[in-house]
């Protein structure tokens, strides 16, 4: 397990510590609108909608500070290898959790949506990929936070059953459409809804590439 602070830490240590402790707390947020869409897709909560599409705007501004953070460490500090690495993988990984964040506020937003109107199917399968997502995040916090490849590689290896269960909504929806064309209006935008929830999962894996990257020297 790779360890970046100690005690009687310089500035440069201080600052890495810094960056990796905001960082973790913006997967935090991405994690709090996953679970805001899940309300708001499942539970069929509008006000959750809005608190999620809120949060995003937090994210974003969130991503914007900790990248000129980075950029202005790289130029003053001048770091060595790993300190080096360490950075330009948390700028690599923002961008990928910004849109995690995203994709959540689009799961909600289609959520509040879909409310309006009776439910074409069980969203049963979504909020086990909620949940997954959920999971996935919470070890990719720990991997980051403690430095912990094992923890990112657990979290990478989630995103196969959320490629799983895409591939079955899939399937379903467009079975739907085809024994009835009244479905395809509502099956569409759950289609969407799925592919959203798939992406996301894309983007929260790529996050650990780059966690793994840094604390290995090796690309996934």
């Amino acid at each position: 397990m790779a360890r970046m602070v100690h005690h009687g830490m310089n500035v440069l240590e201080q600052e890495l510590q810094d960056v990796n402790a905001t960082t973790v707390r913006m997967l935090s947020m991405v994690r709090e609108s996953v679970q805001l869409a899940k309300h708001a897709l499942v539970d069929a909560e509008p006000t959750a909608a809005e608190r999620c599409i809120a949060g995003d705007r937090e994210i974003d501004a969130v991503q914007r500070e900790l990248e000129s953070r980075c950029l202005t460490i790289i130029a003053r500090r001048q770091p060595a290898a790993g300190d080096l690495r360490f950075l330009g993988a948390v700028v690599q990984a923002l961008a990928d959790i910004e849109r995690a964040g995203d994709y959540a506020a689009h799961v909600a937003r289609a959520g509040a949506e879909l409310a309006a109107a009776p439910r074409l199917k069980k969203y049963l399968d979504m909020a086990r990929i909620l949940v997954v997502l959920d999971e996935m995040l919470e070890t990719t916090m720990r991997g980051l936070a403690e430095g912990d490849v094992e923890a990112a590689r657990h979290a990478l290896a989630m995103d196969e059953e959320i490629d799983e269960l895409y591939e079955q909504i899939q399937r379903e929806l467009l079975t739907y459409m085809m024994a009835d064309p009244h479905t395809i209006n509502a099956a569409t935008k759950l289609l969407a809804v799925a592919r959203y929830l798939e992406r996301c999962g894309d983007h929260i894996e790529n996050v650990n590439e780059h966690v793994i990257f840094w604390l290995t020297g090796q690309r996934v």
